[in-house]
């Protein structure tokens, strides 16, 4: 038999993988919209290869909508109702006396401030679980009305083709709505991070999902940023160098003509 730790710590990785690949997807594929939308000098420097950002901001866009549909897909092989499940099964693994068993093993001196720790060590009940369970369901109930078909007729499977059928398809999307979305999923994620290994409550806590606040109020290169803050910065990072190795090159090209 599969020990259910490992079982739930590994399936709790799979589910990182997977929320965090979608939301580099998604808010790089906005981000770099956003940019070129708004930035002349970087569409000028982007439009000298075309094709290759066609085909990268397509890419994109593919990607993250298959990610939804592995996420939220009940029939997935690796989908966020598996992974509670596992959890609500083996609610055990989550104790007190299990946790202390986890930090015995990976500190050596455990012993001189376990017992206090434990005092504050949060053992979740069926209801926790639920109450993830219901949050889960209200975005997996958008997903189902909003993104489904596209992620299955248009990029899954070529069943939807014509231009006026795919019109209809994206007519439901919302752009914050997909935000919000995978921000709920990575703040899933670190909440069901943060009871197993540390013992605390599985909140839910709140993370800035706007692509357009993210890219107006960077925060500073010290401070811990989640995966959209990121990939929002390395983006406009990338097309600030792009830019001006364009222009360095274009005023290069000027000096030696005139010499």
């Amino acid at each position: 038999m599969v020990d259910p730790e490992r079982l739930f710590t590994h399936e709790l990785e799979v589910f990182r993988t997977e929320t965090q690949a979608g939301t580099q997807f998604l808010y790089a594929f906005f981000a770099i919209n956003a940019v070129l939308g708004e930035n002349r000098k970087a569409l000028n420097a982007a439009n000298k290869t075309p094709l290759f950002w066609k085909t990268n901001i397509g890419a994109l866009k593919t990607a993250f909508f298959i990610v939804l549909g592995r996420i939220f897909d009940q029939k997935s092989k690796h989908n966020v109702d598996s992974l509670l499940r596992i959890a609500q099964d083996n609610i055990g693994i989550f104790s007190k006396a299990t946790l202390a068993e986890r930090k015995r093993r990976i500190t050596a001196n455990s012993n001189a401030w376990l017992d206090d720790y434990l005092k504050q060590v949060y053992e979740p009940t069926q209801d926790d679980f639920r109450r993830l369970r219901k949050y889960v369901n209200r975005y997996r109930k958008i997903y189902e009305e909003n993104y489904r078909d596209i992620r299955h007729g248009l990029y899954a499977h070529k069943g939807v083709s014509e231009d006026t059928a795919v019109k209809g398809l994206f007519k439901k999307t919302n752009i914050r709505e997909l935000e919000k979305i995978f921000t709920f999923l990575n703040a899933l994620r670190e909440s069901l991070w943060e009871l197993l290994n540390n013992g605390e409550k599985p909140v839910l806590r709140p993370m800035r999902y706007s692509m357009r606040s993210i890219i107006k109020n960077r925060q500073p290169v010290w401070k811990i940023q989640t995966v959209q803050e990121r990939i929002v910065g390395e983006t406009q990072d990338f097309f600030q160098a792009l830019t001006f190795s364009v222009q360095e090159g274009s005023s290069a090209g000027t000096k030696r003509r005139r010499g």
